[in-house]
């Protein structure tokens, strides 16, 4: 059961609220009970006063002790109180009994020495009912009449039944509201928790039937603007980006069978049709095996090429970092690139550039280099070149490999980066199209170069591109 936020929740508002309602409760008790007190305190000295002044009086007329307690006694109104008057000795001179005729007796410890007023609770037995005990609140001061008179001890007593049957009352109606207040407080938290839940309720119930086949789905929004509105937002761009993510890797196995199939297809084909007479001649043969090879080679870079990417978007290539000159290294990947490019008569243009330290994984940036300069070789027609210039701008390398190729239509070329995409789906895959002999490319080598380029804090972007020719340009820290 507490295993629901819910009921914790409930409880959690419950138990606070009732330690603030007793301590609430505990603290209007208290000071009701001590105004009640003082009330009655009060009265009771008033009364004390009204005899001690008329005791005075009555002695200053010239009646003796006894005679000025009985007038006293006799001639004050005190219709809820008791009033006695006794000698130094604790002899009783005159007495005003409790309505009921309730006697008050003066207790032996309760004789007073000085002229303060002096308050106790004390307890008495009464004759009529029997056995019934009386609650008293008594104040009980010293009088002395004249300076060569004894002094007089009056008392004054009044029932606590009042104070405690009104203290009683308050503490039943306490008892009373506060559980019922609970309980009120206990539903109607319950209610507001569920209410308040309700969207992670549904939020719940919606991821449930998510899957990986129905990652389209999203979770309900509410409010986009409470906690729960801009957490449900946060869990439906998440969802989005794994969308986007099993798009891509579902793409990505398409892709990649597509690119698999063509050669193995031709390997087949080759095989087959070498195979269908038991005897050939030695040419027949070698162009079979040709055939087989450039295939093998195109799979071998198709597969070496995917398990790069792999590799990389699983976090398993770590740089490898050194000190090298990147201007050498322009020139050692331009040279290549030259070779390469001398089968389609196109030249291959750079700036020699002055020397520049570079720290970085050397082998991954040459083949960021051979990537770009072999992409551009490739869409460029005979008789075209292909230019590569380093340069420095601030805090940044940049360097720029251009082309004067057909250009990339307008409409691919914001996604010339991503994996096995070729703005020409139907471009020739033959091996005398294709720089090396080694087949037509699977469409990774930018997506390569670019992650090798990111991998180097740096950038890898697509400058412009129309009919004259496209520019790349990377951008290194340096």
């Amino acid at each position: 059961m507490l295993d629901s936020v819910r009921v914790r929740l409930t409880l959690w508002h419950t138990s606070v609220l009732a330690l603030m309602l007793i301590a609430f409760s505990v603290g209007v008790y208290l000071l009701h009970a001590r105004q009640l007190a003082a009330r009655l305190d009060e009265g009771l000295q008033a009364s004390l006063e009204g005899a001690a002044k008329s005791l005075r009086l009555e002695h200053a007329e010239g009646e003796t002790s006894l005679q000025s307690a009985q007038s006293v006694v006799a001639e004050l109104y005190l219709p809820h109180q008791a009033l006695m008057i006794f000698d130094a000795n604790g002899k009783l001179l005159a007495e005003k009994p409790l309505p009921g005729n309730v006697q008050v007796s003066l207790p032996p410890l309760l004789l007073p020495t000085t002229d303060a007023v002096r308050f106790d609770n004390v307890s008495i037995q009464a004759a009529k009912p029997a056995g019934r005990a009386t609650k008293l609140r008594m104040a009980t001061q010293q009088a002395c009449l004249s300076s060569n008179s004894q002094c007089q001890i009056i008392v004054v007593a009044e029932p606590r039944d009042a104070l405690i049957a009104e203290l009683a009352m308050l503490r039943n109606i306490l008892l009373l509201a506060i559980p019922a207040v609970l309980l009120l407080a206990g539903l109607g938290g319950w209610f507001l928790a569920r209410k308040t839940l309700a969207p992670v309720v549904n939020m719940a119930e919606s991821a449930r039937r998510i899957s990986a086949a129905h990652l389209d789905e999203r979770l309900p929004l509410a409010n986009p603007r409470d906690e729960l509105g801009r957490l449900t937002a946060t869990f439906n761009e998440m969802l989005a980006r794994l969308e986007s993510s099993f798009t891509q890797q579902r793409q990505f196995m398409a892709d990649a069978s597509h690119e698999l199939r063509t050669p193995l297809s031709v390997l087949r084909t080759a095989a087959a049709v070498t195979l269908e007479k038991p005897r050939r001649e030695e040419s027949e043969y070698r162009e079979a095996l040709t055939i087989i090879d450039e295939q093998v080679k195109r799979l071998s870079r198709i597969v070496e090429e995917m398990f790069t990417l792999a590799r990389a978007d699983a976090g398993g290539r770590e740089l490898r970092p050194t000190d090298f000159y990147l201007d050498e290294l322009i020139t050692e990947t331009a040279r290549a690139a030259e070779v390469l490019a001398s089968h389609k008569q196109i030249s291959v243009e750079w700036t020699p550039a002055p020397e520049t330290i570079y720290r970085g994984d050397e082998t991954l940036l040459r083949q960021m280099l051979l990537n770009l300069l072999d992409n551009a070789i490739k869409h460029t027609p005979a008789g075209g070149h292909v230019r590569l210039q380093l340069e420095r701008a601030g805090p940044n390398y940049f360097i720029t490999v251009t082309d004067t190729g057909t250009g990339i239509p307008i409409e691919a070329q914001s996604h010339v980066f991503e994996r096995f995409y070729r703005a020409d789906k139907a471009r020739s895959r033959e091996t005398n199209g294709n720089v090396g002999g080694n087949g037509g490319g699977a469409g990774l080598g930018l997506s390569i170069a670019r992650w090798i380029a990111e991998a180097h804090g740096g950038s890898l972007t697509l400058l412009h591109s129309d009919p004259q020719g496209s520019a790349f340009r990377i951008s290194l820290p340096a």
